[in-house]
């Protein structure tokens, strides 16, 4: 069982502290836990019913009457609620307090959900990946185990995997090589963005996360290959984005890089043969563009 602080609360909930304390004082949700220090602390359960709690209050309804529900009849309340523009970080919620309890079943239930009603990639973009944003800021402060993370990420990963089976197989050889560079290891957006490249016909070798330049010289002489494709978000390793884009740039001069990623928006150079996606939207309009996009930086 986990220990929350108020703070960490409030900045899940996107509610004050000062707002928790009076609900704690007015409403039966939960009887307060205190550590020895006298701190307030939340346990996993605690945090379910909050999430709950959360939910319904961000929507409009009253704290009154969300506190005047039966468990069951909050449950349900939460569970009937239409996914639009408007409800999508609510739906976050609901998938925070399935990761804490393990809840497969809930968890899939829910993306499924939102997948036939919103579609699945506003459901990976709008909500999936916003709910990992939030589930890491947890794990790097220590409040949420890594089990957790792992058990999230890998539901949404298989999700994405299944969308891309479904995918027809191009007939003619792979033209876009998909990677992350030596050092980042995110491969969730690489696989959504192999996953949006199949849909709009895109033929592509998938490589993956933390590629060597060595794997990547293996395909110089290949003609078939006319894109690279690099995603790069944390830069571990401190590569040099800049230096590297040049290193691409020179040793592949006939082919076109493609360069995504927050690590890569900053660039102050330009290069020949470089297309820089700085916002999904960009990357959007690339892959929809066809195979034959030839936008120059």
């Amino acid at each position: 069982m986990q220990q929350f602080t108020i703070k960490d609360v409030e900045n899940l909930l996107g509610i004050k502290a000062h707002t928790l304390r009076i609900w704690e004082l007015r409403y039966p949700f939960f009887a307060p836990k205190r550590k020895e220090s006298k701190h307030r602390f939340y346990d996993n359960e605690d945090l379910k019913i909050l999430l709950q709690v959360a939910f319904l209050y961000h929507l409009g309804w009253k704290i009154s009457r969300i506190a005047a529900l039966e468990p069951e009849e909050r449950l349900a309340a939460v569970g009937a609620i239409e996914p639009n523009r408007n409800t999508y970080p609510h739906f976050v919620l609901q998938l925070m307090a399935c990761s804490i309890d393990f809840d497969e079943g809930g968890f899939s239930e829910i993306i499924e959900r939102l997948s036939e009603e919103i579609g699945f990639e506003r459901t990976i973009l709008e909500v999936c990946f916003p709910f990992l944003q939030r589930v890491g800021l947890l794990w790097v402060t220590n409040r949420i185990v890594p089990a957790q993370e792992h058990f999230s990420s890998y539901l949404i990963q298989n999700k994405i995997i299944s969308e891309i089976e479904k995918t027809p197989l191009p007939k003619h050889p792979p033209e876009v090589l998909l990677f992350t560079p030596k050092g980042e290891f995110h491969e969730m957006p690489l696989l959504f963005l192999h996953y949006m490249l199949r849909k709009w016909g895109w033929s592509v070798l998938f490589l993956g996360k933390n590629i060597t330049f060595d794997v990547l010289d293996s395909f110089k002489e290949n003609k078939e290959i006319k894109y690279l494709f690099l995603h790069l978000l944390t830069n571990l390793t401190q590569l040099d984005p800049e230096v590297y884009l040049e290193q691409l740039v020179r040793h592949f001069p006939d082919k076109k890089i493609i360069a995504s990623g927050r690590a890569i928006q900053g660039l102050q150079r330009s290069f020949v043969n470089v297309i820089r996606l700085l916002s999904d939207d960009e990357i959007r309009r690339f892959i929809e563009s066809g195979p034959a996009a030839e936008e120059p930086q």
